[in-house]
């Protein structure tokens, strides 16, 4: 094993999880920029995925010395192997790009809307971000953009601290909203996007694709339950949930279903349109979803047949970059009445809202409008300093949920 990786299982459980979710994020902003510079981020993190999952393999092999530890070692193979293919599947939707598949401008104009965008920003020296740590420059308050790695040349940091110094030539990966994107590049000195870097040359355009429109309102949908059910996979194993474990059986169903219609929907516009073959990219971006939901489900074999979950791979999945917290709203608390929205959610605490359980039903990614109740019980994920605002907000004790 290389000196500049981790040691030890967890270590390496947490930091490949955090890898293969950045690049996923990373693949779908490949998408929105028709970016092969972000498409070539997503393939150099493909490699040290690879590298730490052949490590991870070697050490769990060597950490099996009884039928019992075969068992659970089986458990963290498993998500092993799947993590590695949620990183293929990744690398599947960059290629979109970089082969111009084809992907109708539909899509571009609604992948805004369907969740957070990642960015990317080299920082250019004497720059407000050159020199001055995550802490003093409170990038989510002031930009609504949180950072979520930060490379300096071939050196990759998962998990950045306040205390962290940003640096000329450091490229920062960020998550927030789509308006946030301008003001992080003139911080960081970067010349503004210019007006074709939103918009996919490799694009149907001009041809009748009115089936197609409703395909690209299912890819959106697939894509963010993709997301879910690989939050709800990890919580299921940190909390060894069976009815989490379910949920996410139940989204890969789904994820199946909507696949199948989007195969059809293509079939018929393909029909309209004089070169059907620019019609690729929507199946290959739907086969990739799907194949994230199908990884997901896999992971959650272990709770759904009641086996032993190693507890390095818990310990991993509560350590890595972005926790995943599971709290009840209380009656009474500021949260109780009032929509996600006017909450103002995750600027306010920095996580986001994956799913919301009420009276035994869940919501995934609540919108806006989405109005709590006390009693709901919700499922948020993201940085370690949020878990105070959120407790605040949801009128619990620190201590209540330690």
């Amino acid at each position: 094993m290389r000196e500049d990786r981790p040691r030890n299982l967890k270590e390496m459980l947490s930091e490949a999880k955090n890898t293969s979710e950045l690049m996923v994020d990373l693949a779908y902003a490949a998408l929105f920029y028709n970016s092969e510079d972000f498409s070539e981020e997503v393939f150099r993190l493909e490699g040290r995925l690879n590298d730490l999952v052949f490590d991870m393999r070697t050490l769990a092999i060597l950490a099996a010395r009884s039928p019992a530890d075969s068992e659970q070692m089986a458990g963290i193979l498993q998500v092993v192997q799947d993590i590695e293919k949620i990183g293929n599947a990744a690398n599947d939707i960059a290629k979109i790009v970089v082969k111009k598949l084809g992907i109708p401008p539909e899509l571009l104009q609604d992948l805004p809307a369907a969740e957070e965008v990642t960015s990317r920003v080299s920082i250019y020296p004497e720059s407000e971000l050159d020199g001055r740590s995550l802490w003093e420059l409170d990038l989510p308050v002031e930009t609504g953009m949180r950072p979520i790695a930060v490379r300096s040349g071939s050196e990759w940091n998962f998990d950045p601290d306040p205390e962290d110094v940003l640096r000329e030539g450091d490229v920062l990966f960020l998550q927030g909203p789509p308006e946030g994107v301008a003001e992080i590049r003139e911080l960081a000195g970067a010349p503004p996007l210019g007006p074709g870097e939103g918009s996919s040359d490799a694009v149907v355009a001009g041809d009748d694709l009115s089936e197609l429109e409703r395909a690209v309102d299912l890819l959106i949908e697939m894509k963010n339950l993709s997301e879910v059910a690989v939050g709800l996979a990890y919580s299921a194993l940190l909390y060894y949930d069976a009815g989490l474990a379910r949920e996410v059986v139940a989204i890969e169903d789904e994820m199946d279903e909507m696949r199948y219609r989007i195969e059809r929907w293509v079939l018929l516009s393909a029909k309209r349109i004089e070169d059907p073959s620019r019609l690729r990219g929507v199946l290959h971006l739907a086969t990739a979803s799907e194949a994230i939901a199908d990884c997901a489900q896999e992971m959650v074999w272990i709770v759904e047949k009641g086996e032993e979950v190693h507890p390095v791979l818990s310990a991993a999945v509560g350590e890595s970059d972005e926790i995943v917290l599971k709290l009840t709203v209380s009656p009474g608390s500021p949260a109780d009445g009032r929509t996600l929205g006017s909450l103002h959610f995750e600027t306010e605490t920095g996580m986001y809202a994956l799913a919301v359980n009420r009276g035994g039903r869940w919501t995934y990614r609540p919108r806006d409008t989405f109005a709590l109740r006390g009693g709901d019980s919700v499922l948020a994920t993201g940085a370690p300093e949020g878990v105070e605002p959120l407790a605040e907000l949801f009128g619990q004790e620190l201590e209540e949920i330690s």
